[in-house]
């Protein structure tokens, strides 16, 4: 496989929008998140990263295909509902960048992309001058009846890339989950690291 990483913002990220919604809906369908998603969805929240030059998007490609993407932006241009528990733990959200998904297709797992989307949103955030970073991960009850037998928690990979789960930090938000009628909350736990 020749792979190719790029690491991109603001506009540069248009021609990978049609590909991102693509690729996001299909991972995304997956435990933990479950995620029915649509198409306008997609494309409509990736807009927000065009209009944005401290939005970074690193995207996998093998040849012309996207295999992979990770984004990030700062946490105050994120969602209110992402913002609010560092508003309410009398956090400064300007003070924070904000690690959005990774996605990436099955077959190119394991080669070392997880660790290189931490590495190049890591290195974008120092370079915009932000000293602490963050993201958040859905909980799930441990009893769910679509947990996979062998699901395995990304929690070790996250702490080996220097993350500390802080679960005084969680936010809820909404989605439609597989085969539901409608959307509804979800609990996210957010992680921080002090670059």
């Amino acid at each position: 496989m020749s792979l190719l990483v790029d690491v991109l913002s603001g506009a540069e990220v248009a021609p990978f929008i049609p590909e991102l919604a693509r690729l996001r809906m299909a991972v995304f369908r997956e435990w933990p998140y479950l995620y029915e998603g649509s198409l306008e969805y997609e494309e409509h929240y990736l807009a927000k990263f065009l209009g944005l030059p401290e939005s970074t998007l690193v995207v996998v490609r093998d040849g012309e295909r996207v295999v992979g993407a990770s984004t990030a932006l700062p946490l105050a241009q994120a969602e209110a509902e992402f913002q609010e528990p560092f508003v309410k733990a009398g956090l400064e959200p300007a003070d924070w960048y904000y690690f959005g998904e990774s996605v990436l297709e099955p077959a190119y797992r394991g080669q070392g992309l997880g660790v290189a989307f931490f590495r190049h949103r890591e290195a974008r955030a120092l370079q915009l001058g932000y000293r602490q970073v963050t993201f958040c991960a859905v909980e799930r009850p441990a009893n769910h009846p679509l947990k996979p037998s062998n699901y395995v928690p990304l929690d070790a990979f996250w702490q080996r890339r220097g993350f500390s789960k802080r679960p005084d930090l969680v936010c809820q938000f909404a989605w439609q989950d597989l085969g539901q009628p409608r959307e509804t909350p979800k609990p996210l736990v957010f992680w921080v690291k002090a670059l």
